[in-house]
């Protein structure tokens, strides 16, 4: 039996991107085997199309009834892939636009790393560009001090510990072995805590030859000092779940740390008062708030996979 990859797209309000994703998944040299998306509860029509969309991928629609975020529409499509016995699960958001070749070489650098670190590693990930070519400020993986170690071997491949889920290739065993992204999380840092989580014992690959144009608007990264009345409400998870988790995950010294750079940051970028004020909240929410780790339920048992 030949290996079943399941590409898994979380989509909300994005239908013009959404079908340009569909269109280059669908054009990919290595098709996944299977197709799950998931519409967090879309406004803007996205419901009515897919709801006739088809392709020559077997597609499975899961329709939320209410908008779950990135976070939760991950673990729900995660979840529904492992169900329908995956063996890979293709993760990514709704305005990545995999060049054809991304997969195939996912898959073909995945076995390769494997060859030389062996059967723990648990992720390969995607170079991500922004449209107009350059590399993607918000979506560059975090390198580990040996990062080389591939590439002196003659691989297209670095070592990473942390990605972003833009375009993530993940093993059936490590849901197994280390659940689901914490659905409670909603957006923003869910893919840092999961990739950091699943790189304990190995660290993930970054496969230099496989390729995401992520079609995000404005190339910049993020700091605490940008917070405004616009873009509060992502920081406002963004702090509460990294806080969380360097609370509860690393130590009190991370956390309080973590705690000082962001009114430090704050502070210097002259964020409104009454906004450091909701901030910091988010910061003492983040020492109470400890999710569960959720692990993945299946009917289904691919010969060859633990569980």
């Amino acid at each position: 039996m030949g290996t079943k990859v399941a590409a898994v797209i979380v989509t909300f309000n994005r239908l013009e991107k959404l079908k340009t994703v569909l269109a280059s998944v669908e054009r990919q040299e290595r098709t996944p085997d299977l197709l799950v998306i998931v519409d967090n509860a879309s406004t803007d029509g996205t419901a009515e199309f897919l709801a006739t969309y088809s392709c020559a991928v077997e597609v499975a629609l899961v329709t939320l009834s209410k908008n779950t975020g990135g976070a939760g529409g991950f673990s729900t499509g995660m979840q529904k892939a492992y169900e329908l016995g995956a063996d890979y699960i293709w993760i990514m958001d709704d305005d990545g636009y995999p060049e054809a070749s991304a997969l195939g070489n996912l898959l073909h650098g995945y076995e390769a790393a494997i060859d030389e670190l062996g059967p723990d590693v648990p992720f390969a990930c995607s170079v991500v560009h922004f449209v107009d070519g350059t590399i993607c400020e918000m979506n560059n993986p975090v390198p580990t001090w040996d990062w080389g170690r591939l590439l002196a071997k003659g691989q297209n491949a670095v070592t990473v510990s942390r990605c972003s889920f833009v375009s993530v290739l993940l093993p059936r065993w490590v849901l197994e072995t280390y659940g689901l992204p914490y659905k409670e999380y909603f957006i923003w840092f869910d893919d840092a805590e999961y990739t950091e989580r699943i790189t304990k014992i190995c660290p993930g690959v970054q496969v230099l030859t496989s390729v995401v144009v992520h079609d995000m608007g404005v190339n910049k990264g993020v700091n605490f000092e940008m917070i405004n009345e616009g873009n509060a409400w992502k920081f406002a998870y963004g702090i509460r779940n990294e806080a969380s988790y360097r609370f509860h995950h690393v130590n009190k010294a991370s956390y309080l740390i973590f705690a000082a750079s962001v009114e430090r940051q704050m502070k210097r970028g002259k964020v409104a008062p009454k906004l450091r004020l909701k901030m910091t909240k988010q910061l003492l929410e983040g020492a109470r708030f400890n999710p569960e780790i959720d692990y993945p339920q299946s009917t289904h048992h691919r010969p060859g996979t633990a569980g």
